[in-house]
């Protein structure tokens, strides 16, 4: 049995994505990690809302014995309809994407955001772009994709049985082509598996505030959003695209393990760190409810916990 190219999922809404995905980010990472993919990307749209249960998931995939990476993006709208997702190269992308969410809720009533293209082209020289066009000849889009996002952005290419999925790739790959963007392979995943095609359609539904029977063309063309078998993605994609997901997740080093809280500095006096100011505020506390002084233990207890906090950087 010939070799499985390695693949990663770079385009991934889950239920986060309200009324648009139909899995939770959980079952998400649980079956990529079984179907065996190198990696997953958890994108909702404007948000990062998913990513904290997606890796707890991911970590209890990890005592299975089933690793896979995680990489915590986002995707949006761009003003041609057509779909960008950002993913994190490092710490400081996942604090440029962050910033960019929050700056796009802030200008928008809530549960919605607002951001013109414009709003892309400064402040992300630490993501990785991944493009998914609306019009397969979009050469406009294309080219500035590739101005903003230099040697860190891909057209994505996403075939979900299409009637014209063999001409459609043709099309996207001249467009890349002439605009010097590499291709990736992605599946613009809307559930984790075929089996929630039912739930998806009734979400529709209400998203469009009509009968599931009324959706016509609203609805998915075919329940291939889902994540596929390897077997399946390899009969569907060259193997060089699907090469190309996962190469782009090995450029996507950012781990959600790496987040510590770190206080506003604000709170904390000037000239000191947040540890040696929650110890004066602790022996202030002490002498108020202790005014004859503390015994060994509790100085111990004291002592044992300000230590741990200060080693979690809490």
């Amino acid at each position: 049995m010939p070799t499985l190219p390695s693949y990663a999922e770079l385009v991934c809404a889950s239920n986060f994505s309200f009324l648009a995905g139909a899995s939770h980010p959980q079952e998400l990472v649980a079956r990529a990690a079984e179907l065996g993919y190198q990696a997953i990307a958890i994108t909702d749209e404007c948000s990062m809302a998913g990513v904290v249960r997606a890796l707890e998931e991911a970590q209890r995939c990890a005592v299975r014995g089933q690793t896979i990476q995680l990489i915590p993006g986002s995707s949006f709208r761009l003003e041609n309809g057509s779909r960008l997702v950002l993913l994190p190269a490092d710490h400081c992308g996942y604090t440029q994407i962050c910033t960019l969410i929050t700056r796009g809720r802030r200008h928008a009533p809530k549960g919605e955001y607002a951001l013109a293209d414009a709003d892309f082209e400064h402040g992300l020289d630490h993501c990785l772009a991944v493009w998914l066009p609306a019009d397969e000849d979009d050469l406009l889009t294309a080219h500035w994709l590739a101005t903003y996002f230099p040697d860190r952005s891909w057209l994505g290419a996403s075939l979900n049985l299409g009637p014209d999925d063999t001409a459609r790739l043709q099309r996207l790959l001249a467009t890349a082509r002439t605009a010097g963007l590499p291709v990736t392979a992605c599946g613009g995943v809307q559930m984790h598996a075929r089996s929630r095609r039912m739930l998806h359609d009734v979400l529709a539904a209400i998203r469009h505030g009509c009968t599931v029977a009324e959706l016509g063309y609203r609805a998915l063309p075919s329940g291939e959003r889902h994540l596929r078998r390897r077997e399946v993605l390899a009969s569907r994609f060259p193997a060089e695209l699907l090469a190309a997901s996962a190469a782009i997740a090995e450029r996507c080093r950012f781990r959600l393990e790496q987040l510590r809280y770190r206080y506003p500095r604000e709170v904390v006096p000037q000239g000191r760190s947040a540890i040696e100011h929650l110890r004066e505020l602790t022996e202030a506390g002490i002498r108020k409810r202790w005014p004859d002084g503390i015994d060994e233990r509790l100085r111990a207890q004291i002592e044992k916990e300000l230590q741990l906090i200060g080693e979690l950087r809490y």
